[in-house]
């Protein structure tokens, strides 16, 4: 969501009248940059995003206290001694004997070169033609050609990740977020799943429970399994998860019967939720964030399919609604963040470059209230330390040296754009092949998943066979016809008791080309109907029992 539209609003004091900053923008961003001065950060600088905020977040209230939460493995934690003798690195003239960080002449790769789009050309065949051949080479910073360099990104860094990234993901998080708190921060994550998995030691303990949609992302719960934590699995509508059937839960939360205390954390994927594809509106949001705030539940908001909120679907015949005509445009489209609207500090926003750049890089962060980041990066110093320098860099180099915010934004109306159009061929294949008094759905507004709802109802075998033999069998059926899709069982909060009463399916149209997508929905369309025993009508969706 872009911030709220500047306004310059005096505060009168005994002694002056203050002017509260404007929020930042992406025409804001070079002319703090140049305010700032030159990003100077060797090899395991320190880092904070409090080095790249605007004054803006100095007038804001702090985020309330969570020692109460936190897990007793994460109070546990130390400072590094070897990270935190970095800090002495930066004294002019020291010579360190100090830290193991190798001699960067001894690291084998002197230059990396990677060819990529410019905006707008996005396309590969344009990138081909006209793309940009970047180069990153080892002693760049110290030659003054770039603030960022091989002899940096290949050692050790700090558990914050670089501040050349950092820089750039705090600028993108006010940009985009704007927190209404003043005391938030990022940190580099590997991927989401590393995000989450810190995450949930931080604030959980063994024999806990995890509040999430009924259906949810399947490595969520799986991270957690292995801890002793569970998930219970709140009730959905095409909005997602019911803050109604939240507030029920905690209310009646029995400890006794459960065997575990009232949870205190809550996991959600807001914007095309993984399996289903819903996405919560922003009353939805909202409703969410006070059912929070009733019962003190802090929110981990992962959001990887954000920026993957596609054009409103208007129907397989009605014309496509215009993109964005600019990136202000875009942004005041996206529905708000819970962590544009998180007063309390109650937020771990979670950002991933893996479905917006490529999931190989394995580079994310995370957003939260000073408190909790200092606990993260304690963790990632004695774990992952931080992600690939070589990811880093090359990130660095795409986004911030040559997109910039504007290109980057650009980039993302590209995806907005190409996953409006892949959806949309899904969804007309659907419409083509799905027998639809058998099989629903509702078409997603965000992410790469369709839900698919199969009456098993009206299932020939419905009184003697189980629902979860009628989806093995029909599960069975789509691979022999040569289609793998994804059985709703998979994504069950709640793995223990979970007693499903319907069923589904989860389609994504990420990953196949259009033509095999199409192919992929006629085959599951003919395996239903062999489950079913229905015959096929003029080669569509249609169909009648035999």
């Amino acid at each position: 969501m872009a911030p709220p539209t500047a306004i310059d609003a005096e505060c009168t004091t005994e002694t002056e009248a203050m002017i509260i900053p404007d929020p930042l923008t992406v025409n804001g961003v070079s002319a703090r940059r140049a305010k700032a001065g030159k990003l100077v950060a060797g090899t395991a600088a320190f880092t904070s995003s409090d080095l790249f905020k605007g004054q803006a977040s100095s007038w804001k209230p702090k985020a309330k206290r969570w020692d109460h939460y936190l897990s007793e493995e994460s109070k546990s934690r130390q400072p590094s001694s070897l990270k935190g003798a970095a800090k002495y690195l930066g004294i002019p003239g020291l010579i360190s004997l100090g830290g193991g960080l190798p001699c960067a002449e001894y690291f084998p790769i002197e230059e990396l070169t990677v060819k990529v789009p410019l905006p707008p050309h996005f396309s590969e065949r344009e990138t081909q033609k006209s793309g940009t051949v970047l180069s990153a080479r080892k002693y760049d910073a110290s030659e003054g050609n770039s603030a960022y360099d091989l002899s940096i990104a290949l050692n050790y860094g700090l558990g914050t990740g670089s501040a050349q990234m950092i820089r750039f993901v705090t600028e993108h998080t006010e940009i985009v977020c704007n927190p209404p708190y003043a005391d938030w921060q990022c940190a580099l994550t590997v991927g989401s799943t590393d995000g989450l998995e810190k995450a949930i030691r931080i604030f959980c303990e063994r024999g806990d429970y995890i509040l999430s949609e009924e259906y949810t992302f399947a490595s969520a719960v799986e991270t957690a399994l292995p801890m002793g934590i569970k998930f219970a699995g709140i009730k959905m509508d095409s909005e997602g998860l019911l803050p109604e059937v939240m507030d029920e839960i905690l209310t009646a939360w029995d400890v006794e019967a459960r065997g575990a205390r009232k949870p205190r954390v809550l996991y959600t994927v807001p914007s095309g939720q993984n399996p289903t594809g819903a996405t919560q509106s922003t009353p939805r949001r909202h409703a969410i964030y006070k059912v929070a705030q009733k019962h003190d539940i802090y929110i981990f908001e992962d959001e990887p399919y954000y920026f993957l909120q596609m054009q409103p679907y208007t129907g397989p015949d009605a014309p496509p609604v215009p993109p964005p005509a600019s990136n202000d445009q875009f942004l005041k489209a996206l529905i708000p963040t819970y962590l544009s609207m998180d007063t309390d500090g109650r937020v771990m926003r979670m950002d991933s470059f893996s479905k917006v750049i490529a999931p190989g890089t394995r580079v994310g962060w995370i957003t939260a209230c000073e408190q909790i980041v200092e606990r993260f990066v304690r963790h990632n110093e004695c774990s992952s330390q931080n992600p690939s320098g070589i990811s880093q860099i090359v990130l660095y180099k795409l986004l911030d040296e040559t997109w910039g915010h504007d290109g980057y934004l650009q980039w993302l109306i590209n995806l907005r754009l190409q996953y409006t159009q892949r959806r949309d061929i899904l969804l007309a294949a659907c419409e083509k092949y799905l027998p639809k008094d058998i099989v629903t759905w509702n078409p997603p507004a965000a992410g790469m998943f369709l839900w698919l709802r199969v009456n098993h109802h009206l299932h020939p075998a419905a009184s003697s066979k189980s629902l979860a033999d009628i989806e093995d069998e029909i599960f069975t059926s789509a691979i022999s016809q040569g289609v793998l899709i994804g059985r709703g069982s998979w994504f069950t909060a709640d793995r223990s008791g979970f007693k499903a009463t319907e069923l589904f399916f989860r389609a994504t149209f990420a990953a196949a080309s259009e033509e095999k997508m199409t192919e992929a929905i006629e085959r599951f369309g003919a395996a239903v109907r062999e489950s079913f025993g229905l015959e096929e009508v003029n080669g569509e969706g249609k169909g009648k029992l035999v």
